[in-house]
């Protein structure tokens, strides 16, 4: 009992505000509640999730969540944030200050900021179109023929300073004499970045990749300054489908209930990401 007092603030602290707002959300989630035009609410049971899994509004929201985190979060964070931090390694530090400071500047930009300079940069007259014009390259409405894509390489662009962090610190870990013995060994630089460097960083990569998908699912105002979802429903995430029925509509109970099923999309993700973190190089 004595041992569990020093962590029993941090444990009253999150039961009241996290735990009884999920609990509340939970109980609306299960009525009909509304902003507008309603005296009271009602338990309806599971009416809001029926509806949400027959309205194909919803599954195209589902889809497009999932190809959104995958493209930008998954492949395009993972990704390019562990090569920035490899090739940051070899670089002069000159080129490592500069490097650092330009992608650390996108990520501590307020998301708002960051989504209008993107929407300038991917819209009709933007400045995409203007350096394919200037190279006699066909352009295109970007924000228009291809939104989902253009959202996601704006979420790739702000939110990589993160995975190059964490990287960089996780290969700072490895002992040099293992890679040092591998290139008098002869290994190419991909076969020690493949039998050496990720395994040694295996679990960098699960916590990365967990916090870069949980965080990747709930975004909402980079898209919401790009596209606000459209056109039509063509970028319309998971956030998105929720805000606009829940406080477009008025709606609250469908809308908490579709805030409940992204929460269940990041908890899978998240148990996936345990496992990997409990398995041992």
């Amino acid at each position: 009992m004595l041992r569990a007092l020093p962590v029993s603030p941090a444990v009253v602290l999150l039961t009241l505000f996290l735990a009884g707002p999920i609990g509340y959300c939970a109980y609306i989630a299960f009525t009909d509640l509304q902003l507008t035009g309603q005296a009271e609410s009602s338990f309806v049971g599971l009416d809001n999730f029926r509806e949400a899994f027959g309205d194909e509004r919803f599954l195209n929201a589902v889809w497009l969540t999932l190809v959104f985190t995958f493209l930008s979060s998954i492949i395009g964070q993972n990704t390019l944030g562990l090569a920035l931090a490899t090739l940051m390694q070899r670089a002069s530090k000159p080129v490592r200050t500069l490097t650092g400071a330009i992608v650390v500047t996108a990520w501590v930009l307020p998301e708002v900021v960051a989504g209008f300079l993107l929407y300038a940069f991917f819209r009709r007259e933007g400045t995409l179109n203007a350096v394919l014009d200037a190279l006699h390259l066909p352009s295109q409405n970007w924000l228009f023929t291809l939104p989902i894509l253009a959202v996601s390489f704006a979420n790739v662009w702000r939110g990589t300073a993160f995975s190059m962090l964490v990287y960089s610190a996780a290969l700072n870990e490895i002992p040099k004499e293992i890679t040092e013995a591998a290139e008098v060994d002869g290994a190419s630089g991909w076969r020690r970045m493949w039998h050496i460097t990720l395994p040694m960083i295996r679990r960098s990569i699960g916590t990365n990749l967990m916090l870069n998908t949980l965080q990747t699912l709930s975004v909402f105002g980079l898209i919401w300054v790009m596209t606000r979802g459209g056109p039509g429903n063509d970028s319309q995430t998971l956030p998105l489908f929720m805000y606009e029925q829940a406080f477009q509509k008025s709606m609250i109970g469908y809308g908490t209930a579709v805030a409940l099923l992204l929460l269940l999309v990041g908890s899978l993700f998240s148990v996936v990401y345990m496992r990997l973190l409990r398995t041992e190089v």
